[in-house]
């Protein structure tokens, strides 16, 4: 495993729409692994491939790592608990509601704004073996987190889902991303 660099905001590989993954391979094990290391060093809950410069459909995800700890009984020591979970291709195939929360996202550093996202998804994806799944989030840290990396698979940002237009220009202002030139939304067709 290796921790790879982060693409930040300005980067037009973050506008890209990603191709689909075709190969359940070797090398996909070995993309997933990167991913999950860089995400863990980085302290993230979730990562999309194009955020280390790869346009593939592939995500990764653990929403309990930074926010749940225990510990060992042997060491005494806190431990971070592990719930990981890889989607590759996925597609919210069901949504409804709103919900507005707080995001950050590690190719924007310290930067931190209320979002608007669907309150209620079911995604389909495959995992690392190419099957085909169904996941159900709703009204949780899963379900917001999901949309935001599928969002970057389709090349868009949190910083066009703002529930507050001039809070979020502020909050990327103040974390010196206020003159970065990012490319518009990308458009899907079909």
């Amino acid at each position: 495993m290796a921790k790879l660099k982060i693409v930040e905001y300005g980067d037009p590989v973050l506008r890209k729409v990603t191709s689909r993954v075709i190969k359940f391979d070797k090398s996909l094990r070995k993309l997933v692994e990167d991913m999950f290391e860089t995400m863990y060093a980085s302290e993230g809950i979730g990562f999309a491939a194009p955020q280390i410069g790869v346009s593939k459909r592939v995500l990764v995800l653990d929403v309990e790592y930074p926010s749940k700890r225990y510990i060992d009984q042997q060491t005494k020591k806190e431990v971070s608990s592990y719930n990981p979970l890889v989607l590759i291709n996925p597609v919210i195939i069901q949504k409804e509601g709103e919900l507005i929360s707080k995001e950050g996202c590690l190719s924007f550093p310290n930067v931190y704004f209320d979002v608007i996202r669907h309150k209620k998804i079911m995604v389909r994806y495959q995992d690392l073996l190419g099957k085909e799944r169904r996941l159900l989030a709703e009204n949780d840290l899963l379900c917001r987190c999901i949309q935001h990396e599928i969002d970057h698979l389709d090349g868009k940002l949190f910083v066009d889902k703002p529930s507050d237009v001039a809070e979020m220009k502020k909050a990327i202002a103040e974390a010196g991303f206020g003159n970065v030139v990012s490319p518009p939304p990308a458009v899907l067709i079909g």
